[in-house]
């Protein structure tokens, strides 16, 4: 924990460069994502490449084994990406990737995550069969359900569950209704706990006028619903923006 601080203390101080990117930084890891437009790659490499000099003048070293790099192009023709390079090391391309716990893949599908987490999920059920067989009440089975299967389940949920396939949506729900089955106590579709979360957390960034997001919820004239973003794409419909706004003007 204290090397975490020390790194976190060491690194605040560094931005991004240029507006087409940004640093993302937690604890000990940080990410860099670029947008890339009209293949257009300068500025994302030119930062890659100044936060490997910065970390060079701060006396942090990069482990490039453990640093991984993912392209996201959603287009059916799209040309082939140079690799990056750090101390002349060649940076690996992969199409997934585990970030802050969540599986993401250059599809942005999220089939490996819910697998993930429906497994991590289903070893929970045995020990909560075994407090059921020692006759322990529906409130308590719920207690525990509440801490180990539902918090598996609803980690990040607002990142991942909007655009899940139906088909993960039938194993999340199923996998609740078993849960629902040993604990005799009556639970929350997973649908129920995403609009929650979504409710929630949308409430706390519209409060907190110093969040990066707050500026996305603004009221309309009549200052009772916020206006909403319209697109033809499905994915943007179902991220957690425009899905947040939908349930705000509820």
């Amino acid at each position: 924990m204290l090397n975490t601080l020390i790194y976190s203390l060491f690194t605040q101080d560094y931005v991004a460069e240029h507006d087409s990117n940004t640093i993302i930084k937690f604890a000990d890891n940080t990410t860099v994502v670029g947008l890339i437009i009209d293949n257009n790659e300068t500025a994302y490499r030119e930062e890659v490449r100044d936060l490997a000099v910065w970390y060079q003048d701060k006396n942090l070293s990069l482990n490039v084994s453990k640093t991984k790099e993912m392209i996201v192009d959603s287009r059916k023709r799209w040309a082939e990406h140079t690799p990056i390079h750090i101390d002349r090391a060649v940076v690996e391309q992969v199409e997934s990737f585990k970030f802050l716990g969540v599986h993401i893949n250059n599809k942005l599908l999220w089939s490996k995550h819910t697998k993930n987490i429906v497994k991590r999920a289903r070893q929970c059920l045995f020990p909560l069969w075994r407090l059921k067989r020692f006759a322990m009440g529906p409130q308590i089975l719920k207690k525990f359900y509440s801490c180990t299967t539902k918090s598996i389940l609803t980690g990040c949920i607002t990142a991942w569950y909007g655009n899940c396939s139906a088909s993960d949506r039938k194993v999340l729900q199923r996998l609740m209704r078993t849960t629902q089955y040993i604990t005799g106590a009556k639970l929350p579709a997973i649908q129920d706990l995403y609009t929650w979360r979504c409710q929630r957390k949308a409430q706390k960034i519209v409060k907190d006028s110093s969040n990066p997001s707050h500026r996305l919820f603004s009221l309309q004239l009549h200052g009772k619903r916020y206006w909403s973003t319209k697109s033809r794409s499905k994915r943007l419909v179902n991220r957690f923006y425009p899905q947040a706004i939908r349930f705000l003007n509820i």
